[in-house]
This record gives C-alpha cells, structure tokens and sequence, in this order.
C-alpha cells in the first residue's frame, strides 16, 4: 500500500485512539457510588497565589469506600483545601478536624444513578462523534491522494473496520461503567 494512504490511516488510528483515552478519563470523573481519590481530580487549591492540582498540596486516600481523606503537607493549607472542594463543586461536604479533611461520600439514589449514566452515555456519544470524525477525515484525504482506486477503495474498507472497532470498542467500555453506576 502506498505509504501517504498508510499514514492517513496511521492517523485516523491515532485520533480514534485519542478519543477512548479521551473517554475514559471522563469516566473516572463520574463516581459511581464507591469512594476514589479520582473525585477530587478537577480540585484546584489556591496554593500561594497559584491554582494548584489539590493532589500537589496533600494526601488523598479512601479509608474505606464512603470515605475520602485529605491530608495535607501543610496545615495552614487545610482552609485553602477546604475551600478548593467547596469552589468545585462535587455535591461533597468537607469536614476539617485540624489534621486532615474527611469527605463522606453518600450512597447514590435511583435518580441520581440514572443521570450518571446518562451522563456516561453523553461521553461514550462524544467519543464516538471524535471516532467518525476521524473516519470522515482519513476519507477526504484518501480521495485526494494520486494511489489507484483500488489502493483507495481498500483504504475506505480499513478505515472503516478501524472505525467499527473502536465503535465497538467505546460501547463496551460503557456498558462497564453502566453497570458500575447501577450496581448498588
């Protein structure tokens, strides 16, 4: 095969495989009931004038699975930290015990499982218009190379398989994170 179609396809891979990465670290923002120190991921801590990743200024651990605890590498950031958790927005309730920081996590209700699996269905859609649009652009480029219809046509058909699998691919880890979030 000629090599500009074998780097189109290449990259058509490459932008396929961007969008699971993509995928699955949304996922991980969507807590499915069980504690994990990944739902303080999005958590910037005002650490000396600067917004700094929360798991830069302290220690975050899951004691057990209702429970996130924070501790800090300084105690005068406890307040900074608190405010950080408060700022983001997670639906969480920090409490402050002059050591550490202790989030209860609370068991999710029907309702509120529904809605994160719709919401993991939104991410796996999202990641699925990434894969296609990548399909869609490896198409446009294969049709201006100067390579016979044959090498083209063959192209088309791989890219396409490529696109099935990485469909396949994005459903799969879905229906994982479905029945994470709807097992209680």
């Amino acid at each position: 095969m000629n090599e500009e179609i074998n780097f189109i396809i290449d990259t058509a891979k490459e932008a396929m495989d961007a969008a699971i990465k993509h995928l699955e670290k949304q996922l991980v923002n969507i807590r499915a009931g069980k504690a994990s120190p990944a739902m303080l991921g999005s958590v910037m801590v005002d650490y000396y004038g600067a917004q700094t990743p929360l798991n830069q200024v302290a220690n975050v651990n899951t004691p057990d699975g209702r429970t996130i605890s924070v501790q800090p590498w300084e105690k005068s950031m406890l307040q900074e930290i608190e405010r950080g958790i408060m700022i983001a927005n997670l639906g969480f309730n920090p409490m402050n015990n002059g050591e550490t920081i202790i989030i209860n996590v609370p068991p999710l209700t029907e309702e509120r499982r529904k809605d994160l699996a719709k919401q993991a269905k939104a991410e796996a859609e999202d990641a699925k218009i990434g894969v296609r649009s990548a399909r869609k652009e490896a198409m446009h480029d294969i049709k201006k190379t100067d390579a016979s219809e044959d090498l083209q046509s063959n192209a088309e058909i791989d890219i396409q398989e490529l696109t099935d699998k990485y469909v396949k691919k994005i459903d799969s880890i879905l229906d994982v994170k479905e029945n994470e979030i709807m097992t209680v």
